[in-house]
């Protein structure tokens, strides 16, 4: 059956105009504050589960935009001071919050990663967490799920030899072995301040955490080339410093996917 030209040049147009007015799939989600100037362009972003929270939403947007004006300052005043730099474009900044546990209904977990490209050798990343109250709305330290954190006291050292033997596992399985020195975890301390930003791992047991993540950026404990590490504390081995309410919010194991995670 044959077709006359002028019905076929009618569905070429019926098909181009489904395609140009058809929503387009996996586009870029809008920042939630962004900066942009001739010396820097620079966004944050929330999650979807962090601006579910409205308390959480507002300190975590709160710290973001003082991120973005600090930098956008700083941007500002080298672009003044050495304009040469800022002929190929201003600087590039990005910030994500993202949930990543949620333990007991109550402690959630928050990364806060950076992207940072100041038009240098290559552009650099950061790392830090944030622990969430969501009971009193708050951020707080994982000292109340210890009995106590004083700094090179027994929990302190005994959570750091288990960081530093999972950063070892790590390396040997990245191939990065000869980095496993000491010369490169020396900046990690016995201190809740200086082992690393820290999260509640995700457990196997519903509700629980399976343990300590630890987060640490490029330059951290390797060089730049070996990217972000993650160690991993099982709870178990931190099971003699445990308080009543740590007893109650660990359990269970990591589960597989997280740890394949990078």
């Amino acid at each position: 059956m044959l077709f006359a030209p002028t019905f076929i040049r009618a569905l070429a147009a019926a098909a181009i105009f489904c395609t140009l007015s058809a929503p387009v799939l996996g586009a870029d989600p809008k920042p939630d504050a962004v900066v942009k100037s001739k010396s820097i362009e620079a966004r944050v972003f929330l999650d979807d589960k962090i601006k579910a929270d409205t308390r959480l939403a507002a300190d975590c947007l709160a710290e973001g935009k003082e991120w973005l004006d600090k930098n956008a300052t700083e941007a500002a005043a080298s672009r003044k001071a050495d304009p040469q730099f800022f002929r190929d474009g201003g600087w590039d900044f990005e910030r994500k919050y993202e949930i990543r546990s949620i333990v007991a209904d109550r402690y959630v977990s928050i990364l806060c990663n950076d992207y940072m490209n100041t038009r240098g050798a290559h552009p650099n990343s950061d790392v830090n967490t944030i622990l969430w109250d969501k009971a009193n709305n708050k951020r707080i330290s994982i000292r109340p799920f210890f009995t106590e954190t004083a700094d090179n006291a027994p929990t302190m050292n005994a959570m750091l030899k288990a960081v530093i033997a999972s950063l070892r596992i790590e390396k040997t399985k990245r191939g990065a072995g000869e980095t496993a020195t000491d010369e490169w975890f020396k900046e990690l301390r016995p201190s809740l301040l200086k082992i690393g930003a820290v999260t509640l791992a995700p457990s196997t047991e519903a509700g629980k955490s399976s343990g300590l993540t630890f987060h640490y950026p490029p330059y951290a404990v390797g060089p730049y080339a070996e990217g972000e590490y993650v160690a991993f504390v099982p709870w178990a081995t931190l099971k003699p410093y445990l308080t009543a309410e740590g007893t109650r919010i660990f359990g269970g194991a990591r589960p597989k996917g997280d740890a394949e995670k990078p």
